[in-house]
């Protein structure tokens, strides 16, 4: 899996005019996003994707520990495959398994090459998640243009607000 198709992953609950929703709970839905990428689109399929979807959730968020994933992973097998670049090792989860072991493999290939930097948006109110790329490593919102501008402009109402409440008259 894809490092963007992880962070699509872990956004399809966003917050939608204030109600969560989950895009993967119409059957239909959940059968094309699975499709799309790289999956068979089974009911059993797309029950272990949520289940691996709200543990990362959960783990990226800091509200339960990396350690959580740990049984998603069982049974799952590696078989070593040698080409000119060297040895490389391929998992083998179970068929129905694949796209939930390899978003965990995924999010563990992140914490070890850009650690830090998969987090949830900086927006309390918002439930979606970025992968900073930025040199600096600061980036705080899913998208400037949605959370980064609502905020910038609440703490600029709430600047603006309080100098005028201490502003003798």
């Amino acid at each position: 899996m894809e490092q963007d198709t992880l962070v699509e992953l872990l956004n399809s609950t966003p917050v939608v005019d204030g109600t969560p929703e989950d895009l993967l709970a119409d059957p239909e839905a959940a059968r094309a996003w699975q499709r799309e990428h790289g999956g068979s689109g089974t009911a059993a399929e797309r029950r272990h994707l949520v289940i691996a979807r709200d543990l990362l959730q959960r783990v990226v968020r800091g509200d339960a520990p990396a350690t959580a994933l740990g049984p998603l992973l069982e049974d799952v097998t590696s078989r070593p495959r040698v080409d000119a670049d060297g040895v490389t090792w391929e998992p083998r989860p179970p068929a129905d398994r694949r796209l939930a072991v390899e978003a965990v493999l995924t999010w563990g290939a992140i914490q070890e090459t850009m650690p830090g930097r998969l987090r949830p948006c900086a927006n309390e109110e918002c439930r979606r998640f970025l992968l900073d790329r930025s040199r600096t490593n600061k980036g705080r919102w899913c998208s400037m243009a949605l959370c980064g501008n609502r905020m910038k402009a609440r703490r600029h109402y709430e600047r603006t607000r309080q100098a005028a409440a201490h502003r003798p008259d």
